[in-house]
């Protein structure tokens, strides 16, 4: 529950930068733009590293992640991925300008609730996958393909570096 607190509330924070305009203000610059997409290369080349080679927990709970590190990891995540503050930036920002005083609070208020509900049922799905794979092999494979996803992530941001 940790992880999904903090990564709604990570999520929560940057759905109001983006409404608010400030995060495009900040994205609009050149060499902030610059510096964010390089060093989100290299922090989702270390995730994809990380990610690959961690072994799900099994049996013991107490193998689990421990809370500090749950919301590091989710603040990490959340705040340090390129990919999630371009998307939020460019596809709740961008629809917010559609809407005005309440209805502008009532959109932002929307999209943080779907937010929640979303990392509430990832986490619902992960609880349910660990139940149904006691051996961890399916938590594995899913391991590897996420890490995959955050190579390829990386090199499409890398190569958009250089156009």
């Amino acid at each position: 529950m940790p992880l999904v607190i903090s990564a709604s509330l990570c999520d929560s924070l940057l759905i109001i930068l983006a409404v608010t305009g400030i995060s495009a203000a900040v994205a609009g610059l050149p060499e902030v733009k610059f510096v964010l997409l390089a060093g989100g290369v290299l922090f989702l080349i270390y995730m994809g590293w990380i990610t690959w080679r961690r072994k799900p927990a099994v049996g013991n709970a107490s193998e689990a992640m421990p809370a500090k590190k749950q919301i590091a990891f989710a603040a990490a995540v959340s705040l340090l991925n390129p990919h999630a503050l371009l998307d939020i930036v460019g596809v709740i920002g961008t629809n917010s300008l559609a809407y005005e005083g309440a209805d502008l609070w009532l959109f932002t208020c929307a999209c943080m609730m779907v937010s929640w509900l979303w990392f509430l049922g990832l986490a619902a799905a992960g609880s349910l996958l660990k139940q149904l794979d006691s051996q961890g092999f399916i938590l594995t494979l899913f391991n590897k393909g996420s890490a995959a996803v955050m190579w390829g992530l990386a090199a499409y941001l890398g190569a958009s570096l250089f156009t």
